[in-house]
């Protein structure tokens, strides 16, 4: 199937794509590898995360993994900490939700989807009734996917913190009605969050240097298993476990 062009008045070809879309595991494992070499990120976990992260990757469970969202460098800092972590063994099983506009070249969107991206219309790009069928559609796919195998990454704060690097800023409920409509089609994925930090910034609106992005410090907390069962409790035990998560990269950087 060809891809289509990713635009909002084509947004049920786009997630008709990407519904069944599989990107190249050995192509991605590459691309992983050869970020991690351009990327020197930390990686530390919370007590007993790293088994139990190890655990659930074992069983196959699908994995929802919050990280708060820094700067435009964040793709390559996490990609990175990915191929340095548990999260290795899931490489090439793991979408990643990504602005639309990122999708509108073509060689980018090319290294895009071999990294397993699903385009995502914003409300504050598009207008919020504009994009709501097509947000619709696009949590309904993310959730047939998990319920598929695959795990998925998400920016839940929705675009880059501007205002306290050092907090997790307002969580939508888009990851929690993912997580619900998951778990009403019988699989419930474990959360896992995934703190970021690029060390202090006396002002939070400019971005991190690459120099800074290449020694990010990132911190997993203990996987959880047990999931709220309304969308708007799950987004607000993400943004809790994540500021958890948040502080234990901020305290290792």
């Amino acid at each position: 199937m060809e891809p289509p062009e990713v635009l909002l008045e084509n947004c049920d070809a786009v997630y008709d794509f990407y519904r069944d879309h599989r990107q190249n595991r050995l192509k991605a494992w590459g691309a992983y590898a050869l970020l991690s070499r351009r990327w020197f990120p930390r990686v530390g976990y919370a007590a007993g995360a790293r088994e139990a992260l190890h655990r659930l990757i074992a069983e196959r469970r699908p994995l929802l993994i919050a990280i708060n969202h820094l700067s435009e460098n964040d793709p390559y800092t996490v990609a990175a900490a990915a191929w340095r972590s548990e999260l290795r063994r899931v490489i090439g099983r793991v979408r990643v939700l990504a602005k639309d506009e990122l999708f509108l070249e073509p060689e980018q969107r090319r290294k895009i989807d071999m990294m397993g991206g699903i385009p995502v219309f914003r409300g504050k790009d598009h207008g919020l009734r504009a994009v709501n069928a097509a947000g619709q559609r696009m949590m309904d796919i993310c959730a047939e996917r998990i319920v598929r195998g695959d795990g998925l990454a998400v920016f839940p704060e929705g675009t880059c913190n501007e205002v306290d690097p050092t907090q997790v800023q307002p969580v939508g409920s888009g990851i929690g009605h993912i997580a619900f409509r998951a778990a009403k089609l019988g699989v419930e994925p474990a959360l896992v969050s995934m703190g970021l930090s690029y060390g202090p910034r006396a002002d939070p609106t400019v971005q991190p240097t690459k120099e800074q992005a290449k020694s990010a410090s990132f911190y997993f907390g203990v996987p959880i298993t047990e999931l709220p069962t309304r969308p708007a409790e799950i987004a607000r035990l993400v943004r809790t476990d994540l500021q958890q998560a948040l502080d234990g990269a901020v305290a290792a950087y």
